[in-house]
């Protein structure tokens, strides 16, 4: 089982030193990190403790100019390590990393008391750990054991393997929900291989072949490659660092921030609602439409507050936001976010993401808005799955199980079960949507056809391209899936081509039975040489003709030619026997055939192409199915 440990504290406390003390590697990769003797941005390395368990290594920038950095990759860590200097003790950036960590609800804790060999007096040691003791306490570092250590010496090293080791047995392990997620913290090209983008993998595994996407942007690429610790593996599981090789896509169409994950199973957002804590330390109460900087995985943002149900937040209290993201940003429920202001950066405080994808934004007063944080924030799993299908239109399992963040397993327990009681309908084999929203869309779709009937009475039916773009519904597999589900409860007649009321029936009133009855007897008058359409359309009007054509009593062969329904088949047998019996039938021969004009007989042999009966063959058609 992997799992990964993250660095934490102030600048030049000692963190890489202590990394490259522990496992012999160096983690900070840049030359200006080198020159400088200064963690600028992510490092990484590894190690093996003595249970036997793997863990890949974090290692974050402590300088206030750099705070950022390091929110990229303290994110989906199992055990933060924070460094905390012996000589200087508790310092600005240790408070805010603890800060964050604490935000992000880190499961677990080690701290390492470093440079010990700077200090003469052992009684220091115990001052400077009563005093981490008493700042962090009520903390995620609260309890978390203190080890005095010094890189340079060695002294304590031992001593801090076994505490690490000893705190990731008492963490739980990943658990393998069937969706993984990787949010991207470095992205990078390797020669021979292509593009290559490294992160911790939570929520499920990866193999070597998977076809998988880049949120927000929606990439598609496959797995070529996975190392994880330099190791190339054919698949890897939740907890680990892994470095991706893909297929398919570029260096410059990623970049961090970005997630790796199954196609389909999380979108990007400009929109999300989630429970916030202002820290106490905080420098102002936090205003409706602040802007600040939204910080998620391996992603940030500019963004503005929406306060839900408050005015403004002072330091130390919760509330609701609805966070407005300036640009797309993957997100699922569940993710831990941090907010800092922009200017005098600092940051502020954070939370979790209640609901990734909310269908507009809220009116932040009303009850009913207050009681929806409330239900997503405690509900039970149950009334969490029902209360995210109930707020979107529709969603694959896939996309609920992201939006929710509920296991596999249970999830599928929740939809077999909302089955059953009929609180959740399936699209289909692939669509999920709540009851309620089931009866909002079949009254819309009920009521477009109404209003098309009363508009277009003369119409069979109202076709369905037209009625798919009335309800919005932009995937035409799902709009599929809506009309086969209306019509199965009978809510609509299906008709190919178009989509009617049950009932629905195509009436002429007595003058336009009239004046289709003469019509009719012009046509039986001259069968094979009939009216033109602008004649037909002058008679009787554009949407008597439509009616009549969609009912089938005429039938249109060509943009100017109509024939009665009987005509027709007797013509297209007259032209079938013909070409049975002399092999092909030219425009002249079919001309004299049936007596008429080539203006006909033209229209006639050119649809009777266009609907497959025959092809043409030099000057003459011949049957279709005879070269078959």
């Amino acid at each position: 089982m992997a799992y990964v440990i993250g660095t934490a504290g102030h600048v030049d406390h000692g963190k890489s030193a202590l990394v490259e003390a522990l496992t012999g590697i160096h983690p900070d990769r840049l030359t200006e990190e080198q020159e400088r003797e200064m963690t600028i941005d992510l490092g990484f390395a590894w190690i093996d403790l003595p249970s036997g368990r793997t863990c890949g290594i974090v290692d974050v920038p402590g300088h206030r100019d750099f705070i950022e950095n390091m929110l990229a990759g303290v994110g989906g860590i199992d055990l933060a390590l924070l460094v905390i200097a012996a000589d200087e003790g508790v310092m600005p950036q240790t408070r805010e990393h603890a800060a964050i960590l604490d935000l992000l609800e880190i499961p677990g804790c080690v701290i390492a008391l470093t440079k010990i060999d700077l200090i003469d007096d052992p009684e220091w040691i115990d001052l400077v750990s009563l005093e981490i003791e008493d700042v962090f306490a009520g903390t995620v570092v609260d309890g978390a054991p203190i080890v005095p250590v010094s890189s340079r010496t060695g002294a304590g090293l031992e001593d801090l393997i076994r505490a690490l080791d000893d705190a990731l047995g008492n963490t739980l392990p990943r658990v393998d929900r069937g969706q993984p997620y990787l949010p991207v913290d470095r992205v990078f090209t390797m020669s021979g291989f292509g593009t290559v983008v490294t992160g911790t993998l939570t929520g499920g595994s990866f193999g070597v072949g998977d076809e998988v996407e880049i949120a927000p942007q929606g990439i598609h690429a496959r797995i070529r490659g996975l190392q994880s610790h330099k190791e190339a593996l054919q698949r890897v599981g939740p907890g680990s660092r892994v470095a991706i090789n893909l297929s398919g896509v570029s260096k410059d169409m990623l970049s961090r921030g970005n997630v790796v994950c199954l196609p389909g199973s999380i979108e990007g957002t400009t929109l999300a609602d989630t429970s916030y804590l202002h820290l106490p330390d905080a420098v102002r109460v936090l205003k409706h439409n602040d802007e600040v900087k939204f910080f998620s995985g391996a992603a940030e943002s500019i963004a503005h507050v929406r306060l839900v149900g408050d005015r403004e937040l002072e330091p130390g209290h919760s509330g609701w936001l609805q966070i407005r993201l300036a640009e797309p940003v993957a997100l699922q429920k569940g993710d831990r976010f941090i907010l800092r202001y922009p200017s005098p950066p600092q940051t502020i405080g954070g939370g979790v993401v209640l609901d990734p994808h909310p269908p507009h934004r809220w009116r932040r007063f009303k009850s009913d808005v207050i009681t929806r944080f409330e239900t997503l924030s405690a509900g039970t799993p149950e009334e969490l799955a029902l209360h995210t299908l109930g707020s979107t239109v529709v969603l694959t399992q896939q996309q609920l199980a992201a939006q929710t963040g509920i296991g596999e397993d249970e999830l599928s327990g929740i939809v077999n079960r909302g089955l059953e009681n009929g609180d959740i309908l399936s699209l289909g084999d692939l669509y999920l949507i709540s009851q309620n929203r089931w009866a909002g869309l079949a009254k819309r779709l009920t009521g477009e056809l109404e209003t098309f009937h009363r508009q277009r009475p003369l119409r069979k039916g109202m076709p369905r391209e037209a009625l798919r773009s009335r309800l919005d519904i932009a995937d035409g597999r799902l709009f599929g899936e809506v009309v086969e589900k209306a019509a199965a409860l009978k809510l609509v007649v299906d008709a190919g081509a178009v989509v009617a009321l049950p009932g629905h029936e195509v009436r002429f009133t007595p003058a336009q039975q009239a004046r289709i009855d003469v019509l009719m007897q012009q046509f039986n008058n001259d069968p094979v040489t009939t009216p033109s359409v602008k004649e037909v359309q002058g008679a009787v009007g554009e949407d008597v003709l439509q009616a009549l054509v969609e009912r089938g009593d005429l039938v249109q062969v060509s943009g100017d030619v109509l024939f009665t329904a009987e005509t027709y088949e007797w013509l297209v047998g007259q032209v079938t026997t013909t070409i049975h019996t002399q092999g092909s039938i030219t425009v002249a021969e079919a001309r004299d055939l049936l007596s008429t004009s080539r203006k006909y007989v033209l229209g006639l042999l050119e649809h009777l192409d266009e609907i497959g009966l025959t092809r043409r063959e030099g000057d003459g058609r011949v049957l279709r199915q005879r070269s078959g």
